[in-house]
């Protein structure tokens, strides 16, 4: 026999079965009857149990309509459980499916849990890292104090990659926990717009940053969009000449790309994918430990996303980030 693959189709096929069977009962019945007291089944008989067996069958479909509405009404508030729209499945269910719904709603508490006890373990050692990290810089300026002024130098700067390196692993550590969550999202435009504020501030003198764009959500930790965000306009804003922009869109295919370009020196074609990895940056002049790209490009692939560069309309260079959209 054919198993349909669904419970609609299996409630559906057990009813008519079901159904055929009775029929089949009932008809050997009325057979009997007819031999033996065939006075009985006049034509208003007929008429009667064939009105029954109509109201039966029907209050029969609509029973089995009922029983499997509970189930389509499960998969609607998983659905808006995993877009963020609700925290827990609600709801009225039969017997049979209430244990599910109780054991599901306990894994997402547990979930739940889980991401704020390892956001918070990430935010905790950040601050004990910073203390120690404090302590050090506050060293180097005692030993250019002494006279030292090679060694200081050397050790601000081991510093500086240590805070770099502390700050990209807990980035990473926080952004595998929320890329675990369900329902994890945020709006473009609130990471954006603060973003832009600050930048045009910090460099109103030189370059005039515009935004596009921005009313899009993303399937992304509010924290983790700013430092994606950040590090790219920040990027944008150190090498443009006069000219960065940044917006959101739509790209069909259910992600969010969010393009940041400057018009400034950019980069040549063979170095895009090459300064994606960790600890490469385009300029060895700089400052920095390289760890900018890398964790953009590292958070994007946790979130299911993507980043890759190419040229610049504005002849600079162009940074295409997709998310999953929310």
């Amino acid at each position: 026999m054919i198993r349909p693959r669904s419970l609609k189709g299996q409630f559906l096929v057990g009813s008519v079965l079901w159904t055929l069977g009775l029929l089949g009962a009932s008809h050997m019945f009325f057979v009997l009857v007819s031999q033996h007291f065939p006075v009985i089944l006049r034509v208003q008989h007929w008429v009667v149990l064939g009105s029954l067996a109509l109201v039966f069958m029907l209050g029969g479909l609509s029973q089995v309509r009922r029983g499997i509405t509970p189930i389509n009404s499960l998969r609607t508030r998983l659905a808006a459980v995993r877009d963020g729209r609700a925290a827990r499945v609600d709801g009225d269910y039969p017997a049979e499916v209430e244990p599910l719904v109780r054991d599901l709603n306990a894994l997402l508490e547990h979930l739940e849990e889980a991401v704020r006890r390892a956001q918070a373990t990430a935010g905790d050692l950040a601050h004990v890292l910073k203390t120690p990290l404090a302590v050090l810089a506050q060293d180097a300026v005692e030993v250019e104090r002494a006279g030292l002024g090679e060694v200081a130098n050397s050790l601000r700067h081991e510093i500086g990659r240590m805070e770099r390196r502390v700050q990209y692993h807990l980035a990473h550590a926080r952004a595998a926990a929320s890329a675990a969550a369900p329902g994890t999202h945020c709006e473009v435009s609130d990471s954006i717009e603060p973003l832009a504020r600050t930048l045009r501030r910090l460099y109103a003198e030189r370059v005039e940053l515009t935004t596009g764009q921005t009313d899009l959500a993303v399937a992304v930790e509010r924290q983790d969009l700013d430092e994606m965000v950040g590090s790219l306009l920040d990027n944008a804003c150190k090498w443009a000449r006069r000219r960065a922009s940044v917006r959101a869109s739509d790209d069909g295919h259910g992600r969010v790309l969010i393009v940041v370009e400057d018009d400034g020196d950019g980069l040549p074609e063979t170095k895009w994918t090459e300064v994606l990895g960790r600890g490469v940056r385009a300029d060895e002049s700089t400052t920095g430990s390289g760890l900018g790209l890398a964790i953009v490009r590292d958070l994007a692939d946790l979130y299911g996303g993507t980043l890759t560069l190419g040229r610049s309309e504005f002849g600079g260079l162009r940074a295409e980030l997709r998310l999953p959209a929310a």
